[in-house]
């Protein structure tokens, strides 16, 4: 079967709701397709005429179904109408054999008063008809091609506003836009992308607790220059908080070795020699993990290119924003961590630890810099597939 780019567009009452973990582990997981990349959107009237539209035209698309879209896009995703504040859409972009009908599968039909939870739509969504036939209410939870024709067509009219609809969308109407707001950020980490799977959803579920907003998202292949500059404070903290633990086990070493008592104050600068060195090779090991280039191994020019490990970056919003997370992150290692913490139920050791988030609002501000959640990403998949 051919490679296909497919897309689920994740509707603002599922965000809303704190169902984005939920149905982001639903597609990982039961389509084994890659995430390749994730945006958040703010659509624009304008947009959101142009999609209504394109759903109403489509005979690809059932009737009913086809009217009961276009009208729920018209309704559900434009700005509101009194204060013009913008719904959040997050699109995710996914890439493997016969994308375009996984996706569709697990999605599943709109089919009225489901009970069951075998799709997305079934456990997430709602469409309730009545004795006499009638709609009362109906909410897909997400949107997605029911053809390669129909992705592509989709996804080249969200390409257009990809740049001014989307991006970091702080200014929703449903979040909370109280003087204190803080933003932070969250990356949840390559070795829960090794293969597809629930984790990266279950995570998320596990921060929506915080009562957050994600306000912006992307898949991000960190660069090794990237890496060690948002890492450096790491390493000059790694550099001196290991001299103490470095000398204890140097004197031990030697001790064992040579046979001979290592005096408390050569213990001191055995530390005070060796624990620098030992704590920049603690250092690179982060570089490689986070990723996949050992740093002393570069060339120029791969010190700059995206890395082979991925993450999915995302931008929380809210009041005291850094802490909450951080509560529920857990500390670094994941042995201390308690139950329900991200690290205790997800990580492994000190640096396989699942996740990670800013720890001050300076620091989420500078990480969020390097980043660059808000930069477009759609378009360069969107061209590689779907070329206009």
């Amino acid at each position: 079967m051919a490679m296909e780019l497919a897309f689920a567009l994740i509707n603002p009452y599922s965000i809303a709701k704190s169902r984005t973990g939920g149905i982001i582990g639903r597609f990982m997981s039961r389509t084994g397709l890659e995430i390749v990349a994730a945006r958040m959107f703010g659509p624009s009237a304008e947009l959101v005429a142009r999609y209504s539209e394109q759903i109403r035209e489509d005979a690809e698309i059932e009737q009913p179904a086809r009217h009961l879209l276009a009208e729920y896009v018209q309704r559900a995703y434009a700005p509101d109408p009194k204060t013009g504040r913008r719904r959040r859409v997050l699109m995710l972009l996914f890439e493997g054999d016969d994308a375009v009908e996984r996706i569709r599968r697990v999605a599943g039909p709109i089919r009225p008063n489901a009970d069951a939870g075998e799709t997305v739509r079934d456990t997430f969504g709602d469409y309730i008809v009545g004795d006499d036939g009638q709609v009362r209410y109906i909410e897909p939870a997400v949107l997605v091609g029911v053809t390669p024709r129909r992705a592509a067509s989709v996804l080249r009219l969200w390409t257009e506003y990809s740049e001014r609809d989307g991006g970091v969308v702080a200014g929703a109407v449903d979040v909370n836009d109280h003087p204190d707001q803080q933003r932070t950020l969250v990356l949840i980490k390559p070795d829960n992308f090794k293969f597809p799977s629930s984790r990266p959803g279950n995570i998320i579920d596990l921060f929506s607790r915080s009562g957050l907003r994600i306000v912006g998202a992307k898949i991000h292949r960190m660069s090794v220059a990237e890496a060690e500059e948002f890492y450096g404070p790491v390493r000059t903290l790694l550099r001196t908080k290991l001299k103490e633990m470095v000398g204890e086990r140097a004197a031990r070493a030697v001790s064992k070795d040579l046979g001979i008592e290592i005096p408390t104050d050569l213990q001191t600068r055995l530390g005070e020699e060796l624990g620098p060195h030992y704590g920049d090779q603690q250092f690179y090991q982060i570089i490689h993990f986070m990723t996949g280039y050992r740093a002393n191994a570069c060339t120029p020019e791969e010190r700059v290119i995206p890395g082979k490990e991925r993450c999915l970056a995302l931008v929380y919003a809210g009041v005291d924003a850094v802490a909450k997370i951080r509560g529920i992150l857990g500390p670094t290692d994941p042995s201390k961590a308690e139950p329900g913490q991200v690290r205790r139920e997800f990580g492994q050791d000190v640096m396989i630890n699942a996740a990670h988030a800013s720890d001050s609002p300076e620091n989420a501000a500078r990480e969020m810099k390097i980043v660059k959640v808000e930069k477009d990403m759609i378009r360069f998949w969107v061209d590689k597939y779907y070329p206009a």
